[in-house]
């Protein structure tokens, strides 16, 4: 079994084995990449992260949880341009730092493992976490309470200060979502570092975790124009046409799809 297809093989099993899940990933990008070691780090990590943790009942050590990582070392990769090192998990694992969801999938596990109710929100721009019930999100970075008031301060900086917080912002994230969004992350990192092969591995997982994107076959279309590959290219903007409901893009793809050389006619 190859590392995509023990990714997939995390995905089938119920629930789905996401921390796993995103080690196998890590092993895509490099085969050197053990998970049992990776799995041996986590459980030293869990007893160093338990024995700090106050003797509260299981729903309340959510964000207790999160400042006893912080607290060990567990904090936003703060590094210009970002890498995609704060995305793998193995590294940051060891390093100890990295994005916001790569944090919050190291929390999660350690929550499923400790017992403590805790579950992904898929929020724009940073991801975050939330004890079930709650009426407050927590930051996986540090564990800070935010409250509507601050989740709008948060998509203001992010995203300017006329966008909206809406109910979809603040949906909780299943495992599927996480990695195809941990994925995306990925995609974009190693295609901003010029690696556009690696770029290609997180564009097509992406497209195997459904449901895809019109913007999901445009980037994997992108990747293939800088790699010359006008065939595939044609495929994936073909895609996207077909998925697109703004009819200025559609008006764009259409034009694109035009410039492209048609597919080569076989002589039998």
């Amino acid at each position: 079994m190859n590392p995509r297809q023990a990714f997939l093989a995390c995905l089938q099993r119920g629930p789905a084995a996401v921390f796993e899940a995103a080690l196998w990933i890590a092993v895509e990008h490099d085969p050197a990449v053990q998970p049992a070691h990776c799995l041996e780090t986590l459980n030293a990590l869990q007893r160093e992260v338990s024995s700090g943790l106050p003797a509260l009942p299981p729903g309340e050590l959510g964000q207790p949880l999160l400042r006893r990582l912080s607290a060990l070392g567990f904090q936003q990769d703060d590094h210009h341009p970002l890498r995609p090192q704060a995305a793998l998990l193995d590294q940051v694992l060891e390093r100890r730092r990295g994005q916001p969801l790569a944090l919050a999938l190291i929390s999660l596990e350690l929550a499923r493992r400790l017992g403590i109710p805790l579950v992904g929100v898929n929020f724009p721009g940073h991801f975050l976490l939330r004890v079930p019930g709650a009426d407050h999100q927590l930051d996986p970075c540090g564990g800070r309470r935010l409250y509507p008031a601050d989740c709008r301060e948060l998509l203001a900086r992010q995203f300017g200060a006329k966008t909206p917080l809406l109910a979809d912002h603040l949906r909780e994230a299943q495992g599927p979502q996480i990695l195809q969004r941990l994925s995306r992350n990925l995609r974009q990192l190693h295609s901003s570092h010029d690696d556009e092969i690696a770029a290609l591995k997180d564009a097509e997982r992406v497209l195997a975790i459904p449901p895809a994107t019109a913007g999901d076959f445009l980037a994997r279309a992108g990747l293939y124009q800088r790699l010359d590959c006008p065939q595939a290219e044609r495929f994936d903007l073909e895609h996207a046409l077909l998925l697109s409901d703004d009819p200025l893009q559609r008006l764009r793809l259409t034009a694109r799809l035009s410039q492209l050389p048609t597919t080569p006619t076989s002589i039998h």
